[in-house]
C-alpha cells in the first residue's frame, strides 16, 4: 500500500499530526498514534469475522453490530492457528500481541483485504472493535437495516492504550429513579467511549434504590415519597409506583442483571451506599439508628440537616455491616464507596451519647468522630472482600489506612502523598448536573450552585494535579463525571446533560495529553454525534453548532 504522502513512503502520525488533518477518521477518544494509508476495506455480504478461542464474545459484539445495520449475513469462524491476517476477513486475537500495550490496548490494522484487531487482553480486544465502528460510516450504530451505504473502513494502522487505568461515570439513582434498562443505556454510551468505571449512586437522603432482604423496609419506605418534588411537573417523569408515590428500586437480581450486563462491555460497577451522612430514605425506614429517633420522611428537602446515622450505638453497626454484607457479593470489582461527604456534624455534637463516646475513644472533635466511624466501616467493607473508597470528607480527622479518596472539593495531593490511590473529579470540570453555559434561560434547570461547565472547558480539564509530585502520579487513577440528578427527573434530560459532555471526558481520561486539540476534537465531534443520533441519544445540539473558544494552553 502506498503512503497518503507523495514525498514520503509511509507518513507515520502521532495524534498531535493528526490534529491538523481534516480527512482523519473521526475516532473519539482520540488514539495514541495512527498510520493512515490509501486504500479501503470494503465490507460486504461475504466477509467474515475470525476470533480465536478465548475471543467469541467479542466476536459476538462485532457481528451483531455489523449485521443489524447493513443486514450482511456475516459468518463467525474459530481459528486454530497463529494468523497475522485473512484474505476478507477480520481477524480478533489475542495471540502474539504486544503486552507493552498493558490491559486495555491494542492494535487494529485495516488493509484493502483484511483487518485484524490484536491485544493482549479481551478488554483491549473489545476497545479495538469500538475504534472499529467508528472507521465506519456512523449509520454502523443504526439498530435498524440501512441500505445504500457504502460499508467502506479506510486503511490504517493504530496502536492505542489508556492514559489512566479509571476513567469513569456516576449516575445518581437516588434524587430521580432510572430503571434498569435506562442505566444499561448508559453502560451502551460508556462501552462506546471506552469507559470502564460505572459508580452508582445507590442511597441517599432522598430514596433507597437497593433491595436488602434482611431489612426489607429499607425499599418499602425507603424507597418511596409522597411526590417526584424539586418542583418538577410530575408528568416530566415515569418513576411511579402503583400506589402513586414516586420512586423505586432494584432487586438484588435486578443488580446481578446489570452487573452482568456492564461485565460484557468491560465497565465495572462501584456501587455506592451512602454513611454516615446523607442516610435521610434509611433512617425513615429504620430511625434507630439515628441520634434523635426521627421521624425521618424520605423527601426533596431532607438532607444534610438530620440524616446521620449514631455511631455511639453498636447496633448502627451491626446493621450497616449487615447492609453490606449483601451489598458487597453482588459487585465483584475491587471498591465500595461509603461515601462520607456533606456529614451534618451539628447532630452529633449535641448528642450526650456521640460526645460520651468522643471523650471515652480520646477523640478531640467531630471530625475525628467521623474518622472513627470510617476506619470502623472501612474494616466491614474490608471483611466482605473490597477496598474502601469515599468523598474527600473522609480525610477529615485522618484518612483510614487503606482507604482510596475521590476527590471533589480537594485532598488528592494529601492523599497521594500517604500513598493512597485518588480518583479526580472535582466540581468545576466533572460535574455534569452543572449548567452548560451562563444562559440559564435557554437551557433545562440544572445545579445553579457553580459552573458553568460548558464543553470547552470539560475538554481542558486534565485529570493529573499540578501540585502532585512525579514519583506519586501513579496514585492518581483517573477521573470520572458525575451526574447528580435533583434537577433530572428523566432519560433523555440526564442524556443531555450528560453528551456532548462525556465524550470530552473520555478523551481526557483516554488519549495523550499532549494531542489535545480543540478544533480537531469538535471536527471529530460533529460525526460522532451523527452516531447519536443512530442510537437515539440526545445530547445538546448548541454544543456541537456553536463551537465555544479553545481553552487549551
Amino acid at each position: 500500500m502506498k503512503s497518503t504522502s507523495a514525498t514520503i513512503c509511509l507518513l507515520f502520525l502521532t495524534a498531535a499530526v493528526f490534529a491538523q488533518s481534516p480527512n482523519v477518521p473521526a475516532i473519539i477518544p482520540l488514539p495514541q498514534t495512527m498510520e493512515l494509508r490509501d486504500g479501503t476495506f470494503q465490507l460486504a455480504a461475504d466477509t467474515q469475522v475470525y476470533r480465536d478461542a478465548g475471543s467469541r464474545a467479542t466476536a459476538n459484539v462485532l457481528t451483531e453490530r455489523l449485521r443489524t445495520a447493513t443486514g450482511f449475513r456475516i459468518k463467525t469462524g474459530r481459528i486454530l492457528f497463529d494468523s497475522e491476517a485473512i484474505p476478507g476477513g477480520i481477524l480478533l486475537t489475542t495471540k502474539n500481541a504486544d503486552t507493552n500495550l498493558g490491559p486495555e490496548g491494542y492494535e487494529l490494522t485495516v488493509a484493502t483485504n483484511s483487518v485484524v484487531i490484536r491485544a493482549p487482553t479481551q478488554a483491549g480486544l473489545f476497545y479495538g472493535v469500538q475504534t472499529l465502528f467508528q472507521l465506519l460510516p456512523p449509520e454502523i450504530y443504526s439498530t435498524n437495516l440501512v441500505t445504500g451505504v457504502a460499508w467502506q473502513i479506510p486503511c490504517v494502522e493504530i496502536k492505542d492504550w489508556p492514559r489512566f487505568p479509571w476513567r469513569g461515570f456516576m449516575l445518581d439513582v437516588s434524587r430521580h429513579f432510572f430503571n434498569k434498562s435506562e442505566v444499561e443505556t448508559f453502560l451502551d454510551a460508556m462501552a462506546m467511549h471506552k469507559m470502564n468505571v460505572f459508580h452508582w449512586h445507590l442511597t441517599d437522603d432522598h430514596g433507597w434504590r437497593i433491595e436488602i432482604k434482611k431489612y426489607p423496609r429499607l425499599t418499602e419506605v425507603g424507597a418511596w415519597r409522597k411526590e417526584a418534588g424539586f418542583g418538577f411537573d410530575p408528568k416530566l417523569t415515569t418513576a411511579y409506583g402503583p400506589d402513586g408515590r414516586y420512586g423505586g428500586f432494584f432487586t438484588q437480581d435486578d443488580v446481578r442483571d446489570v452487573v452482568k450486563y456492564a461485565a460484557a462491555r468491560h465497565i465495572t460497577i462501584v456501587p455506592e451506599i451512602e454513611m454516615p451522612g446523607h442516610s435521610t430514605a434509611a433512617l425513615a425506614a429504620y430511625p434507630q439508628y439515628s441520634c434523635t429517633g426521627g421521624p425521618f420522611e424520605p423527601s426533596m428537602t431532607a438532607g444534610i440537616f438530620n440524616g446521620i446515622y449514631d455511631p455511639a450505638k453498636e447496633e448502627t453497626f451491626q446493621f450497616l455491616a449487615d447492609v453490606i454484607a449483601e451489598v458487597a457479593p453482588l459487585f465483584p470489582g475491587r471498591y465500595f464507596h461509603i461515601g462520607g461527604d456533606e456529614v451534618p456534624k451539628d447532630t452529633w455534637h449535641k448528642s450526650a451519647d456521640c460526645q460520651a463516646l468522643m471523650k471515652r475513644e480520646g477523640l478531640k472533635n467531630e471530625e475525628e468522630l467521623q474518622s472513627w466511624f470510617v476506619r470502623r466501616i472501612e474494616k466491614i467493607v474490608e471483611a466482605n472482600g473490597h477496598s474502601m473508597i469515599g468523598w474527600s470528607e473522609i480525610l477529615q480527622g485522618g484518612l483510614p489506612q487503606n482507604a482510596a479518596v475521590m476527590d471533589w472539593i480537594g485532598g488528592a495531593k494529601e492523599a497521594a502523598s500517604a500513598g493512597h490511590d485518588v480518583v479526580m473529579t472535582p466540581t468545576a470540570y466533572c460535574y455534569f448536573d452543572f449548567y452548560q453555559s451562563t444562559n440559564h434561560a435557554a437551557e433545562p434547570k440544572a445545579a445553579a450552585w457553580g459552573g458553568p461547565l460548558p464543553l470547552n472547558k470539560m475538554y481542558a480539564f486534565d485529570p493529573m494535579p499540578t501540585n502532585v509530585p512525579p514519583g506519586l502520579q501513579s496514585c492518581i487513577l483517573g477521573a470520572q463525571g458525575n451526574l447528580w440528578t435533583e434537577q433530572i427527573s428523566n432519560l433523555k434530560q440526564a442524556e443531555y446533560m450528560t453528551f456532548p459532555r462525556a465524550c470530552a471526558l473520555a478523551e481526557v481520561t483516554w488519549s495523550a495529553k499532549d494531542a489535545k486539540n480543540w478544533d480537531d476534537f469538535m471536527r471529530r465531534l460533529k460525526i460522532h454525534v451523527q452516531r447519536f443520533d443512530e442510537l437515539n441519544i440526545n445530547y445538546r445540539h448548541a454544543a456541537v453548532e456553536t463551537p465555544e473558544p479553545n481553552l487549551i494552553n
